[in-house]
Formats: C-alpha cells, structure tokens, sequence
C-alpha cells in the first residue's frame, strides 16, 4: 500500500496530479479540496494517498488532509458508493461539511453532489452515522503547502468544465454550472470551486 507520497508536483489539471519521486511519475487522482491547497507547479508536495485496486487498473487517491483521507475511506465502505463518488462528495464539500450534513440528516444538500440520488443520500446517512459520530476533523493541517495564486490557462471555462464531467457531471450540466460563474480574471480551479460551491447553497 502506498500510503504517502512527497515530491514535485509536475503537473494538476482537475482531477489528476502527476508528482514526480526521485524521477518516478506518480498519476494521482484527488478531489477539487486538495486542489484548492496545492502550491505552484514545480514546488514540493506532500499528499496523503489510498491505493484501489482492481483487475484492470490499479489508482492512487490523493489528499493534503488526513481528515479527507479517512473519510474517503469510509466512504468507499459505504454499499453502492465507489471511489469516483467519494472523490466526486470530497469535490463538492470539505469533510467538516459532509459530517454536518450526515449528522443534520440533510439530505437536499447531499442530492446536490453529482452521482448521488435520495437513496443514496439515505444511505449515506443510515450507514455513515455511526462512523461519524466522534469524527474530529478540526485541527487536522494541510500538508500540501500553501495556496498559491493558480495559473490561467487559455481557456479556463472549458478546462473547468471538462473537470466537472471528469467528477461525474453531464457535459450540460457542467456547462450550465461553468456558465453561471463571472470567469473574468479566473482561473479553471477557482471556476470550479466557485460552481461546486454554488450547488450546496
């Protein structure tokens, strides 16, 4: 299991990384919160990571937190919830939010969130519950660097778009979210967090 990675980051197009180790190319898929925490391209990062494999592909997951990390866990746990999904409800809201939202039982907030329908929803509250109920995320650093204001791209909305589908939006539906966001000046990472934020309002 390769639980930990540090290295430079070479390249982070929504939602994969590529982390450069001692010369080795790490392809990691994360979720648009530990995207909101990478430095600059060319910096040292370090990502907690889980590996999922299957017969035909084997993929690291990367997180800056141990708080997301766990809950992906547990979410991958949870019946009918794959790790696209996990990484899609790491996307649209941090850890401490998706705790509120199980332990509120708020269920319009998780039917929000791409892939995941009522029944889903319910379950993930039936059967995160009790996982959840001394979950301490507060507290727990970032480890991925500072924030650091993100490259613009040549077109920022598109590349936005294209990561939304890649988490698991139709291509209209990713467009509509894209479209509603004033992009002027923005770039693909704060278009996508500014949309993703939008849906849970």
């Amino acid at each position: 299991m390769i639980g930990r990675l540090r290295g430079t980051l070479l390249d982070k197009q929504p939602p994969e990384l590529l982390i450069d180790v001692q010369g080795v190319g790490y392809e990691v898929q994360a979720p648009m919160t530990t995207f909101y925490d990478l430095p600059a391209t060319g910096s040292e990062v370090l990502l907690h990571t889980h590996l999922v494999v299957r017969e035909d592909a084997h993929t690291l997951y990367g997180f800056s937190r141990l708080a997301d990390r766990a809950l992906f866990r547990a979410l991958i746990k949870v019946n009918g919830v794959g790790a696209r999904m996990a990484l899609a409800i790491l996307s649209g809201m941090d850890a401490t939010a998706f705790v509120h939202c199980v332990q509120d039982k708020d269920i319009a907030a998780l039917v929000r969130l791409p892939g995941v329908g009522r029944k889903t929803a319910e379950r993930l509250i039936v059967e995160m519950g009790d996982r959840l109920a001394d979950w301490q995320p507060a507290g727990v650093a970032s480890v991925a660097g500072a924030r650091t204001p993100v490259e613009v791209r040549s077109n920022p909305v598109e590349e936005a778009a294209g990561a939304l589908i890649a988490l698991g939006y139709k291509p209209p539906e990713a467009s509509r979210m894209v479209r509603t966001i004033d992009a002027k000046d923005l770039g693909a990472e704060d278009i996508i967090r500014l949309a993703l934020q939008a849906t849970v309002k």
